[in-house]
């Protein structure tokens, strides 16, 4: 074949490729908190539910669940409000703070994707593997999210594909080798002492009280998938920051940013400006597009100068901006 019939034979080759490319890449969502990632090229689309489509999930983990991101998470809170003397570097931890682990469910045309994460001590450890791995569920980080702690707390995140009923299954088989009790009746919120209106302008965003947490959930703008699939920032991609009150308007503060591989550095620089510590940096998923990175973080300071010092670091991300 001479060289130039070659290169007339290439074109179409070259044109399909380009295509498959185009077609595994992501686009910009204006979805923010609470809501599900516009439809794009990126993959599966998540699909809207009703609570009646999950009764066989809430069953099987003997627990309800509550719907988000437009009705496409079914989100079931997992929190260890059993652990009430759980103390880093001289801080008792609420609940809200840092032990809140969680199981989200989402429905595609082709499966239900299992993302969560469990709380659970050292010695629950090893059985909670057991019952995972027994399960088919697959173990995606292990980590903590304090420094100094007593006694030693541990988080599994995990990730699974499949029936979801089977999957609830084996999260429950995960928690039955845990002490993490059935969820409780809402009680009236306690107050936050804290300047919430200070930290929500210094943030750029308001937050929400949670068991005496003032909390922030703020979603990426790119889209996220996983495995093929796009996954709504309900179920665990975002940026998470958790005030707790100590005391004369100071905070500890914890949670985790959700970045890219070139946002790494500027966050871990953002945050040591403001005096506060990295305490774990991992991934949350095995297939995840754009490959993204979560940071955990800790701190006790005035609330408001803790809230400017994260601004910096959220700003060095991709996430949605401040309303």
């Amino acid at each position: 074949m001479s060289s130039t019939r070659a290169r007339r034979a290439a074109v179409p080759i070259v044109a399909v490729l380009l295509a498959a490319l185009a077609g595994c890449g992501g686009a910009p969502t204006p979805g923010g908190r609470g809501e599900a990632p516009e439809a794009g090229p990126g993959g599966h689309q998540p699909i809207a539910t009703a609570d009646a489509d999950w009764k066989g999930v809430a069953d099987a983990l003997g627990r309800p669940g509550k719907l988000t991101d437009g009705n496409t998470v079914y989100r079931v809170a997992l929190t260890r409000s059993d652990l009430t003397n759980v103390v880093s570097q001289g801080v008792t931890i609420k609940p809200g703070l840092s032990l809140g682990g969680y199981a989200t469910f989402t429905k595609y045309d082709d499966t239900t994707m299992l993302m969560g994460d469990l709380v659970v001590t050292e010695n629950e450890l090893p059985k909670v593997t057991d019952a995972l791995q027994a399960h088919g569920i697959e173990q995606t980080a292990l980590h903590k999210h304090l420094l100094e702690q007593s006694p030693p707390v541990w988080w599994t995140h995990v990730h699974g594909m499949g029936d979801p009923v089977q999957l609830a299954q084996g999260v429950r088989a995960a928690l039955d080798a845990t002490a993490t009790p059935r969820a409780t009746p809402a009680a009236p919120q306690p107050p936050v002492e804290l300047d919430t209106a200070g930290i929500d302008n210094a943030l750029g965003r308001k937050g929400t009280a949670d068991g005496g947490i003032y909390k922030f959930s703020i979603a990426r703008k790119d889209v996220v998938t996983d495995s093929g699939h796009v996954v709504p920032p309900g179920t665990g991609v975002n940026t998470g920051l958790n005030f707790q009150p100590v005391g004369g308007g100071r905070a500890a503060v914890n949670g985790d940013f959700a970045m890219t591989a070139p946002e790494v550095e500027k966050v871990v620089q953002a945050l040591r400006k403001g005096g506060i510590s990295v305490v774990a940096l991992h991934n949350h998923s095995l297939t995840d597009e754009p490959r993204l990175f979560y940071l955990h973080f800790w701190g006790v300071d005035d609330g408001v100068a803790l809230a400017k010092s994260l601004r910096a670091a959220v700003d060095a991300t991709n996430a949605q901006p401040a309303r």
